[in-house]
C-alpha cells in the first residue's frame, strides 16, 4: 500500500500508537512529535537522545517487529537545519525541500501539456494547485507563492474552477440573505 494513501496514513498511526505511548510514558521525552512514520524528539542533552535512540530502536524491534532507518535516523543541534515532512527547518524560518520544488515544478509541466491536449481540465490543475498551496503554507513562501499564482493566471488566461464558482455562489447568496435581513429591518 503506497504511503501516500490514506489508509496507510491511518494504519501507520494505529501501528505506532504504541510507540507513542512508550516515549510519553516510559522515556518521559517531553517534546515528541510525530506524523505518521516521522517523528522527532527535541532535547537538550545529546547523551539523552544516545539513549532515547537506543531504547525506541529496541522497542520497535521487540513489539512492532520493525526498527528506525539507519541512514534516516540523526542527531542534530538545532542550529542545523532539521528535515521534517517536506520542509526544512532552520531556527528562524523554515524552507521547502529543493527536491519538492523540483517535483512540483515537472508536475505543472506535466499538467499543462495535458491541459493543452484536452486530457484534463482547468479543475484537475486547480485541484492540484489548491494542495500544494496548503502544503506550502507550512513554510516561508510567500513570494513563491504569489509568483505561482501569476504564472498560472497567464498560462490558464479566462479560467475559473468549479470551486471558485461555488464559492462566489456561496458569497453572493451571503451577501443577498444579509441584503435581505436588513432591508426587512429597515422597513419595521
Amino acid at each position: 500500500m503506497p504511503l501516500g494513501n490514506l489508509t496507510s496514513q491511518f494504519f501507520a498511526n494505529v501501528y505506532l500508537n504504541e510507540l507513542d505511548q512508550f516515549v510519553k510514558h516510559k522515556l518521559k521525552a517531553k517534546y515528541y512529535i510525530r506524523y505518521v512514520d516521522d517523528f522527532v524528539i527535541l532535547h537538550p542533552d545529546k547523551d539523552v537522545l544516545l539513549k532515547y535512540h537506543d531504547d525506541i530502536n529496541q522497542f520497535l524491534r521487540e513489539n512492532l517487529d520493525i526498527e528506525l532507518h539507519p541512514d534516516k535516523t540523526k542527531i542534530i543541534r538545532l542550529k542545523e537545519n532539521l528535515n521534517f515532512l517536506g520542509v526544512r527547518i532552520f531556527y528562524h524560518h523554515k524552507l521547502l525541500k529543493k527536491s519538492n520544488l523540483k517535483k512540483m515544478r515537472s508536475k505543472c509541466k506535466a499538467l499543462k501539456e495535458k491541459y493543452q491536449k484536452n486530457g484534463i481540465d482547468y479543475d484537475t490543475i486547480y485541484d492540484f494547485f489548491e494542495g500544494w498551496f496548503a502544503y506550502a503554507k507550512n513554510a516561508d513562501t510567500y513570494k513563491l507563492r504569489k509568483k505561482l499564482t501569476e504564472k498560472i493566471e497567464k498560462d490558464f488566461p479566462d479560467n475559473i474552477s468549479i470551486k471558485e464558482i461555488d464559492r462566489y455562489l456561496k458569497i453572493e447568496k451571503s451577501f443577498n440573505n444579509n441584503l435581505n435581513l436588513l432591508q426587512n429591518q429597515i422597513k419595521l
